[in-house]
Formats: C-alpha cells, structure tokens, sequence
C-alpha cells in the first residue's frame, strides 16, 4: 500500500473511530431519510450533542447529508454502508465463534 493509500485509510478510520460515527451511518443504511429524532433512536443511547458532532463530521465528510424529510446518506456513504454490509456476516460468524470458546 502506498502511503497516499495508507494516509487516506487512516484518515478514513480516524473518522468512523468516533463514537457513534458507525452506527449514524448503519442506521441510515435502508435508506430512508430520518429526523434528528428518529435517528437518535434508531443509534440509541447517543446524546443530542454527540448526535450533532456526529452529524456535522459525517457531513464535512461527505457521507451524509440533510434533505427535506431528513437524514440521508450521500452517494458516497450509500458506497461506504454497502461495502460495510460484508461485516454482518463476519459479525455472524465471529460471535457464534466466541460464544464457543466461553
């Protein structure tokens, strides 16, 4: 990997590595666009000031973005959630994995 590709992986991780970021993101996967309020529920547990940080980065990012019946993901965070999809399975098969080794 070159270090332009190492830089903007990096660059990339740093971003979805805060908290909630992720989980913004999969909770608008279907889709479907959301209210400030339908998205906090939809991540649980996160607070309106964090939602809002979460947001605004999300946004400068280019992953998401705000229409007139809410929440959105952009083209480019449709491509990101998708290619994201391939952990459901991984996920599936990681914790089933674990819950035989306890």
């Amino acid at each position: 990997m070159s270090s332009r590709e190492t830089a903007a992986v990096t660059q990339l991780l740093a971003l979805l590595e805060a908290r909630y970021a992720l989980r913004v993101l999969w909770a608008l996967r279907d889709g479907h666009p959301q209210t400030f309020r339908l998205l906090q529920d939809s991540v649980g547990g996160i607070t309106p000031n964090t939602l809002n940080t979460r947001i605004k980065e999300l946004r400068e990012a280019g992953l998401l973005d705000h229409g007139g019946e809410g929440y959105q993901l952009t083209a480019l965070g449709t491509e990101l959630v998708r290619r994201m999809a391939e952990l459901q399975g991984f996920a599936l098969r990681w914790s089933v994995g674990q819950a035989r080794r306890k």
